[in-house]
């Protein structure tokens, strides 16, 4: 079993930065390929950003976001990153960390066998 705790969202202004953490309980957080998905009011969940388990991990983003937002993890803290830069009002939306093992795409919600609660993030205009 894993236990994600997401953390680190807010208000901003567009053009803003913000920080998002997800702590991961349990000793298995470095096995897990993890990733961030959003969902705006009246949106679905839509895939934001992926890292895979290995050391020299790989990182997959949506292309709405690229080059606007990092995903990093440090697995000695057990613990998932994304930086949000230039945000934008449509960036708005609840976001939620998510942990799986299954063989597939990771931008895929059906991947993921652990979600966070999610942190909202709200980007004025």
């Amino acid at each position: 079993q894993v236990q994600l705790v997401e953390s680190g969202g807010g208000l901003v202004q567009a053009g803003g930065s913000l920080r998002l953490s997800c702590a991961a309980s349990g000793r298995t957080f470095s096995s897990y390929t993890m990733g961030w998905f959003r969902q705006a009011p009246g949106k679905e969940r839509e895939f934001v950003a992926s890292i895979t388990a290995c050391s020299g991990a790989t990182t997959t983003y949506a292309d709405s976001v690229k080059g606007r937002f990092t995903i990093s993890r440090d697995n000695a803290k057990n613990t998932l990153y994304l930086q949000l830069t230039s945000l934008k009002p449509e960036d708005t939306a609840v976001y939620y960390c998510a942990g799986g093992r299954r063989i597939g795409n990771s931008d895929s919600a059906s991947f993921y066998d652990y979600w966070g609660q999610g942190t909202q993030v709200t980007v004025s205009s």
